[in-house]
């Protein structure tokens, strides 16, 4: 229990929320393992003690689905691969219990969690849940609309993307312009880009109302490209995602489509699940509102399926 305490300490101060009502109670977390999950953690060592420096959380999902369930990951140091490695543990911990495919949501305006979650670990875009936990009262969401974008893992196949977010967009047509002025959507033969803010933590604090705009700017955008077919796929080093009808093999065929996926505050929908065709599943733009995730500056930062390098959630 003091190291599940721990965990709860450190969720709180990843979304800036007291100890005393931190996103996870220990209480819930040592339930979640007594359940069958799994609450990882990596640690660092500091002059007043060993601390964790990363969690994630985990349940399996409904019997005969052989589902994992990612709700939170998060890391407190960006460029340390702790995130990575978080996710890793995840991965192997699912991989043992038969799983082989793990989905989460992450707030899709964090360009670093996008590039995290779609380059480093190789996942693919699935749903785009609008407004998907309603209005959050912790300190790093507060002010704006929930929309989150799941992803979908396959963790036996899954790899480091090599195709490049960048191919093809010096050519590309300017389709929307964005809050700022600048370019925000545009078009190929067959793919879409779309600029995501340098850093919506920091555009939150400073002015809710044009992160709110973006929000929505971004948010059309998606409805657009989802409603072609076309899904994220991958996200460039200065905040573009890409956008094909790139297939992935190993998922579930209307896995990712049908309604919207189960969350947790403060957490990302996340779930292993064993493949039963070679299908591409189907995405899906879906209007909902249930409880809440978050992304959070430096030096803490929830991490969206495992984001070393910058602060994120795993709704996982």
């Amino acid at each position: 229990m003091s190291g599940i305490r721990a965990v709860a300490d450190f969720l709180a101060d990843v979304w800036q929320m007291p100890h005393a009502t931190p996103p996870y109670p220990p209480e819930v977390l040592h339930s979640l393992v007594h359940a069958g999950g799994a609450v990882h953690a990596a640690y660092s060592e500091k002059p007043s003690g060993v601390r964790p420096a990363g969690a994630a959380v985990a349940v399996f999902g409904p019997p005969g689905e052989r589902d994992v369930y990612s709700f939170v990951a998060a890391a407190s140091a960006s460029g340390r691969g702790v995130g990575f490695a978080i996710k890793q543990a995840q991965r192997q911990w699912a991989l043992e219990h038969g799983a082989t495919t793990m989905r989460w949501t992450f707030d899709p305006l964090v360009g670093r969690n996008a590039r995290f979650n779609l380059v480093r670990l190789g996942a693919v875009g699935g749903e785009y849940l609008v407004d998907f936990y309603g209005p959050m009262s912790d300190g790093v969401n507060n002010g704006d609309e929930s929309d989150r974008l799941t992803v979908e893992w396959d963790l036996v196949a899954g790899s480091p993307r090599q195709d490049g977010p960048d191919d093809g967009r010096a050519d590309a047509d300017t389709v929307r312009r964005a809050p700022d002025g600048g370019p925000l959507a545009l078009r190929g033969a067959d793919r879409m880009w779309c600029r995501v803010p340098e850093d919506i933590v920091a555009l939150r604090a400073a002015d809710p109302a044009l992160a709110l705009r973006w929000r929505h700017a971004v948010r059309e955008v998606f409805a657009e490209a989802y409603a072609e077919g076309l899904r994220p796929t991958s996200m460039s080093r200065d905040g573009w995602y890409l956008l094909t009808r790139r297939p992935t093999a190993g998922l579930t065929a209307g896995e990712t489509g049908a309604g919207v996926a189960a969350g947790s505050p403060y957490g990302g929908t996340s779930h292993a699940t064993a493949p039963e065709t070679t299908s591409a599943p189907s995405a899906s733009f879906t209007p909902s509102a249930s409880s809440a995730p978050c992304t959070s500056p430096a030096p803490f930062a929830p991490l969206s399926a495992g984001t070393p390098a910058s602060p994120s959630q795993e709704q996982e």
